[in-house]
């Protein structure tokens, strides 16, 4: 399987398009392109059990965030409260900016905004 061009990037807020964590919305934790996943905050959460070891004397029972197919997820509009695709258009200057193809407005980066 090949890896897919994953256009969401680390902070993007996505909504989940199918499966049991559907219409859930939440930010992207990771992305792991080679395996053409991403993992979002509050989706696909499991129970992890944890034997004792010489380090952690008691077990424990921890809740893990696990990755889901990109395809499941779609970048999630604010304006319109809905689901969106990415695409690109470059500026007079040469820079590339990702914008919302249901609208065509601008997305925000994480690190703009901080």
């Amino acid at each position: 399987m090949s890896p897919y061009k994953i256009k969401l990037r680390v902070g993007d807020k996505v909504i989940v398009l199918a499966g049991k964590y559907k219409n859930q919305t939440g930010r992207i934790l990771r992305v792991h392109p080679k395996d053409n996943k991403v993992t979002v905050e509050g989706v696909n959460v499991v129970k992890k059990h944890i034997k004792p070891t010489r380090e952690n004397r008691i077990g424990s029972i921890k809740e893990v965030t696990k990755p889901i197919w990109v395809s499941k997820v779609a970048i999630y509009e604010p304006t319109l409260k809905k689901a969106s695709r990415i695409s690109y258009k470059l500026d007079v200057k040469g820079v590339k900016s990702r914008l919302y193809t249901r609208s065509g407005k601008v997305i925000k980066d994480v690190k703009e905004t901080k």
